[in-house]
């Protein structure tokens, strides 16, 4: 399971720093909202029980692979100006079977 808040990191870029705070809250918005929940967009936030991801009921490797091309696939559509360069996983509670995603942008 996914834990409700995704740590990311920006590498050095062309930014100025007010684009890059900008950003950040746009993708903290969009790393901690589950899709569907957004009226006016349902596509909007990261899906971890829909037919393409469904994380949420599959083995732990497996389930992380489907969350990073999630990551990849909704950073390129709602925030275009970053990539994901990586995402690492760190355990959260172990006996909850948890993981806490780590998020890294660098600017394109």
């Amino acid at each position: 399971m996914l834990t409700s808040e995704a740590e990311i990191i920006i590498d050095a870029g062309s930014a100025g720093e007010s684009e890059a705070k900008e950003i950040m809250r746009n993708l903290r918005l969009l790393y901690g909202t589950q899709a569907g929940e957004l009226g006016l967009d349902r596509d909007f936030g990261i899906d971890m029980t829909g037919p393409e991801t469904g994380a949420l009921d599959m083995p732990m490797e497996m389930a992380k692979a489907r969350l990073t091309a999630e990551f990849v696939r909704k950073t390129q559509q709602y925030e275009p100006r970053v990539r994901v360069k990586q995402v690492d996983y760190f355990a959260g509670d172990a006996d909850g079977g948890q993981i806490k995603p780590k998020v890294v942008i660098e600017f394109v």
